[in-house]
């Protein structure tokens, strides 16, 4: 569920004329009302004419400040400007205002309405100065940038979501790209091979095989899929690679029997299970893989280990090792603080060993 938003929220015309209908009660009409039920005083209807005018200049600098000074100016760090028409705003306002209030002879009728005994004129006051007026409209100015300012984090964050979830699609589409394509030509001649020799493998291996890019071309597509799929493919994956290898070569491949199904992020597993098979495999001396799946509740744990060899004309593939730093970059983009690895390249009985730790949801 999406974070509760104040930039959609206030965009929605009801919020804002919720917002606004408080703003205008409390500010323009709550004083003038105290002031009729505590003192009786019956205001004159020009008040009422200027406090809506106040009111839609008020509005009227809020969407100014809002639409115009801050994304132009404040967002693009012109801020010596933006403070400068912020205030402009409110010092033109203010002479403004006074010159309503005198055409509608406001100043005389106030006094009356409060003095309605004295003979007195009203006392003249500032021609273009009134301290409330300056609260009030810097008040209003100071909730417009604060709200755009929120609004523009906001897109901001969901920028940065948007941009992440693409990496991630890519991502994952290099990361298919980046299984061997060898590996697809080498069974299929090895398929081939086995059809002059055992027809019942040859069509388990291309059933196998057929699985596999079905995984690939399909299940890939979606965010996440079942463990138990994931492991079916890594099963196809390795019985496919043993067709390549010799019988100085032990593959050993352990799993749940019965698993809890859970959702995870397609071919999360698949690097470190290709990685063993390109390093830990020697053309010429005994090599050892084992491959280990656990699952405890939530948790599911990756164990791979593989013989290290020092002579690199002895490995029978080689890698730039690009598909284990896009895992890397995945677990830290889908499973952020819900993951655990290790890589150990200097384990005992000279092997490479990975841990892999993940908290599913």
């Amino acid at each position: 569920m999406a974070p509760f938003s104040v930039h959609l929220s206030f965009r929605s015309p009801f919020i804002q004329a919720l917002v606004w209908v408080v703003m205008g009660l409390f500010f323009l009409l709550f004083q003038p009302m105290a002031w009729q039920a505590s003192l009786q005083i019956i205001l004159p209807v020009e008040f009422w004419i200027k406090q809506a005018i106040l009111f839609c200049f008020l509005v009227g600098i809020f969407y100014l400040n809002s639409e115009l000074l801050v994304p132009k100016l404040l967002f693009h760090n012109k801020i010596g400007l933006f403070i400068l028409m912020v205030l402009a705003a409110v010092f033109v306002l203010m002479p403004v205002m006074k010159t309503i209030e005198g055409w509608l002879n406001l100043p005389e009728l106030m006094h009356r309405a409060f003095h309605p005994e004295s003979d007195e004129p009203a006392r003249k006051g500032s021609l273009w100065f009134d301290f409330f007026l300056l609260l009030l409209s810097m008040f209003v100015l100071g909730v417009s940038t604060s709200v755009k300012v929120i609004q523009k984090w906001q897109e901001d964050v969901q920028l940065r979501q948007s941009l992440e979830q693409q990496k991630i699609s890519s991502e994952l589409s290099f990361l298919k790209a980046q299984i061997n394509p060898h590996f697809f030509f080498n069974t299929l001649n090895n398929i081939y091979a086995l059809t002059l020799s055992d027809l019942t493998t040859a069509r388990q291996a291309l059933h196998n095989l057929s699985r596999m890019m079905r995984y690939v071309l399909y299940e890939t597509r979606k965010d996440v899929t079942f463990l138990s799929q994931e492991i079916s493919f890594l099963q196809d994956y390795i019985k496919l690679m043993q067709l390549r290898l010799t019988d100085k070569v032990k593959v050993t491949f352990k799993y749940p029997s019965s698993l809890h199904d859970k959702s995870i992020a397609p071919m999360m597993f698949l690097p470190y299970v290709e990685n063993a098979f390109k390093h830990g495999v020697s053309t010429q001396s005994s090599s050892c893989i084992f491959i280990n799946i656990e699952q405890e509740g939530n948790c599911i744990h990756l164990e791979v280990k593989n013989s290290i060899f020092n002579n690199k004309s002895m490995i029978l593939e080689e890698s730039n090792g690009i598909g284990l730093a896009n895992t890397k970059r995945r677990l830290d983009l889908l499973y952020p603080g819900r993951y655990a690895l290790q890589v150990n390249e200097n384990a005992p009985k000279n092997t490479f060993q990975v841990e892999l730790k993940i908290q599913l949801s």
